[in-house]
């Protein structure tokens, strides 16, 4: 029965990605998009089955299907793993997907590839659960890839334009440069323990008495390095901004609840092998926290309302890493939980704005839509007062535990994360005021054609902004059933409750008012003073630095695309040249022979009886003198 739900739960999405290459055009549009999304439908039912028989149980499933690979004394398996973390994930993977295919049936039905758009989301999906539900590194691994190429073909969905496909491209490649840790740290792993398995891993580490500490230190720090890619930090993020080529929808899938979370998901899932190695434990905390900062200053210029939403998404992510850095995963996977909620009704909610003003994202072609956009509005406070950080929605609980968990561990951590979440709250409600406040300053074409989204559009906003006010609610301070329900995950004890005193009431009104500050910074620039950011020609001084996003992008194009190119060119015009030049020559000295020797061969009986005789003799004579 548990097997035949989990195929059926892997195989849904698979299954509708097939139906839509194959028949999907054939079928029409909404036809495509109502099969694409009742898969990811059917494949959320069966993951709230097993969330409640596990909840109930508090037993993990595991799934054999068959013998892999077993070289020697290693082993791999093929199956799957349902216990608490996955089934977190796959509950908001699956969710979540759904009411985004949900909102895309309205969002792309003239797209004359529609059909083809709702079988690569299927196929995400797929590989997404494949990633999730995976019972070793290498299954996982398959969805680490299978992610990426979707990724690859969402972003570049709409491949007439180059630089869509570009950032495809991008995404692609800089995603690489972090596969090749974790293929080294699942090398390295394998290699010591003889096993992939999670559950024979932790078995094996938490059994040995004679630890490699080196190796597995340097396993936990490739490990990292893949994590970097897939979830965008530093050095490896700036594939991400890039990334909302893609249709909107896609942005809210990939970079906000699933794929941009596995990095998450990989280190909480491998926590007893990082809490081994408190060295790596101490850069992840400083390379999220360091992200956090980065991502925040860069958003707080931004024009492109997508742009904006995407640094916040590298912000929201180094905070998680700075959770994990500090050994609370189960306050990392409750900010992911929640950032999922809060962050896809952003992106839902931009999308419903550029739906609405025809593919216009600069924020300051816009203004005043809460007129005509009400529910759009609505959600999009919702949302925007949540990842601030404002009570009592749900990015106020996952955040102020991240900034305790920070206090507590390293004062200079919990400041730079303290000042990132002002700056959260400073440049979502400078993109809410921008975009929905005062008068509309578009075209008067763009005007006479303003109105509410759909209802497919502004549902998935509605039941996403009640997630994100009372997400929140499954990990509260002093009672927290998410805590409780991860313990058997980890090897330390999840994190104690706080005993709420002096010092942790303190924190959480300074994590307030630092958002409320925030806010009211906006407030007296966008609506006091009615500011607008200046076009793109009239940015000078340390603006233009951030708006240029620190040109790391071009001090990458210079130290790494040039060089490589270079290096290229090199080869191209200098030892491809010689190299063909030798084999052409190799290929006309070859061709002169058969050339010549074929003169040989002119059916001449004697001159062919003559060369017998040769050869024979030729045979003897070696034959004698062998002797």
């Amino acid at each position: 029965m548990d097997t035949s739900l989990t195929l059926l739960l892997l195989l849904a999405p698979f299954l509708g990605f097939l139906f839509n290459v194959f028949f999907g055009k054939s079928i029409g549009k909404s036809a495509s998009g109502i099969i694409g999304t009742l898969t990811v439908a059917l494949s959320f039912a069966v993951s709230v089955y097993f969330f409640l028989q596990i909840n109930q149980t508090h037993q993990a499933i595991q799934i054999q299907l068959f013998d892999w690979i077993q070289i020697s004394n290693f082993k791999v398996d093929f199956g799957f793993l349902l216990d608490q973390l996955s089934i977190l994930w796959l509950l908001f993977v699956t969710g979540i997907g759904a009411l985004i295919h949900m909102y895309s049936i309205s969002y792309m039905h003239d797209d004359e590839n529609m059909h083809k758009y709702f079988a690569y989301l299927n196929l995400f999906i797929f590989f997404m659960i494949t990633l999730v539900i995976g019972s070793n590194l290498l299954v996982l691994f398959i969805g680490w890839e299978g992610v990426g190429l979707c990724s690859y073909l969402l972003i570049g969905f709409w491949h007439k334009n180059q630089e869509f496909n570009d950032a495809a491209k991008k995404a692609f490649i800089m995603n690489r440069i972090g596969d090749l840790g974790l293929l080294i740290g699942i090398f390295i792993i394998g290699s010591l323990f003889s096993t992939l398995d999670y559950a024979t891993l932790k078995t094996a580490i938490n059994g040995a008495t004679d630890l490699n500490m080196y190796w597995i230190s340097a396993a936990a720090f490739a490990l990292f390095i893949g994590a970097c890619g897939k979830s965008a930090q530093i050095p490896l993020y700036t594939w991400l901004p890039d990334a909302m080529a893609g249709p909107t929808p896609v942005s809210a899938l990939i970079h906000a609840a699933t794929m941009v979370t596995a990095g998450i998901f990989m280190i909480t899932r491998l926590n007893f092998v990082f809490d081994l190695a408190p060295d790596v434990q101490n850069i992840i905390a400083i390379v999220g926290a360091v992200t956090s900062l980065v991502a925040a200053t860069i958003a707080l210029v931004q024009t492109d309302i997508k742009k904006v939403l995407a640094y916040s998404t590298v912000s929201q992510l180094g905070l998680m890493f700075l959770a994990l850095g500090l050994g609370a995963y189960e306050v990392a996977v409750f900010h992911v939980i929640t950032h999922a909620f809060f962050k896809a009704c952003l992106f839902l909610g931009s999308g419903s704005v550029i739906h609405a003003l025809h593919g216009e994202q600069d924020m300051r072609k816009m203004g005043g839509l809460k007129k005509v956009m009400i529910i759009t509005f609505i959600t999009f406070l919702i949302s925007s007062l949540a990842i601030s950080g404002i009570p009592p929605f749900s990015g106020f609980f996952s955040k102020d535990e991240i900034l305790m968990v920070a206090f507590e561990h390293n004062k200079i951590l919990w400041f730079i994360a303290s000042l990132a979440s002002l700056m959260t709250a400073f440049y979502m409600f400078r993109l809410l005021y921008l975009t929905f406040f005062k008068e509309f300053r578009g075209t008067a074409e763009q005007r006479s054609h303003l109105h509410e989204s759909p209802t497919l559009i502004t549902f998935p906003l509605i039941v996403l902004a009640i997630l994100a006010t009372l997400g929140g609610l499954i990990s509260l301070p002093t009672n927290s059933w998410l805590n409780e329900y991860l313990s058997p995950l980890f090897t330390k004890a999840a994190t104690e409750e706080h005993h709420f005193g002096t010092t942790e009431y303190a924190l959480m009104l300074i994590a307030v008012i630092g958002g409320l500050v925030g806010i009211g910074i906006a407030y007296a620039k966008y609506i006091k003073q009615n500011q607008v950011p200046a076009e793109d020609a009239a940015i000078t001084g340390f603006t233009k630095v951030l708006y240029d996003k620190y040109y790391v992008d071009e001090i990458y194009d210079f130290l790494f695309v040039k060089s490589i190119n270079g290096l290229s060119k090199f080869f191209r015009d200098h030892v491809e040249t010689t190299l063909t030049s030798l084999v052409f020559g190799l290929g006309q000295v070859t061709n002169e022979i058969g050339f010549q020797g074929k003169k040989i061969q002119n059916g001449s009986i004697g001159r062919y009886l003559f060369a017998f005789v040769l050869g024979m003799c030729a045979i003897v004579t070696y034959l004698f003198l062998a002797q």
